[in-house]
């Protein structure tokens, strides 16, 4: 029992913080933050993760409602995330980060809301994280699951939290050789699980088609 639990919560974390991606989000943060004091940055990374984890407990707790209410199976999300995952692990593989727009006059409240959008969402909790944590809530069929699930992505924004808040020091030490080096190992784990997620999906898919 205690051996699933802990297979569990280390799936659940390195499928979540792979798809958080705080690696590649940390220079697209600098450059969005980089007009801004310390201080500044540091609220707006607050910010952006409260409004994240707020936006994956909902998608946790509120996706098997989604997937009811739309007559949505798990397996056909589970084919679909899979193609998500991989497309995302490709482009991190290659070492390629989506481009953002900064706009060097923007107002106090501008700079403000872009800590829900687009940092919080979709830069730090974007399609991949929610699909993830779908996926994880829909296996977790006990109380102590779903609460170490929802430690997991506690952890998770927690660690994307203080990586965005010492972004700076960061990219100065780790270069831009590290930043590409470590995107690219993260990349490859999330093609892996992409490829294990598709299968399970396309599998029960199959079987259900050809046994009628």
């Amino acid at each position: 029992m205690t051996s699933n639990i802990f297979e569990f919560a280390a799936l659940s974390f390195v499928s979540l913080i792979t798809m958080l991606n705080p690696v590649s989000t940390i220079p697209i943060f600098v450059s969005m933050t980089s007009e801004l004091t310390h201080r500044e940055s540091k609220n707006i990374a607050i910010r952006a993760s409260i409004v994240a984890l707020i936006a994956l407990l909902f998608f946790a707790i509120a996706g098997k409602l989604v997937f009811e209410f739309f007559s949505i199976s798990i397996d056909s999300l589970r084919v679909v995330g899979g193609m998500i995952f991989f497309l995302v692990g490709y482009e991190m593989f290659h070492a390629r980060i989506p481009k953002m727009k900064y706009e060097e006059e923007m107002e106090d409240e501008d700079v403000q809301d872009q800590a829900i959008t687009p940092i919080g969402i979709p830069l730090i909790c974007g399609p991949g994280s929610i699909t993830t944590v779908m996926l994880l809530m829909n296996q977790s069929d006990t109380i102590l699951y779903k609460s170490v699930l929802f430690g997991i992505i506690i952890v998770s924004i927690g660690i994307t939290m203080l990586l965005l808040i010492s972004s700076k020091k960061i990219l100065q030490v780790i270069g831009n050789t590290g930043k590409k080096v470590l995107m690219r190992i993260m990349g490859l784990l999330v093609m892996v699980i992409a490829v294990d997620l598709f299968f399970n999906g396309v599998k029960p898919i199959l079987k259900e088609i050809f046994c009628q």
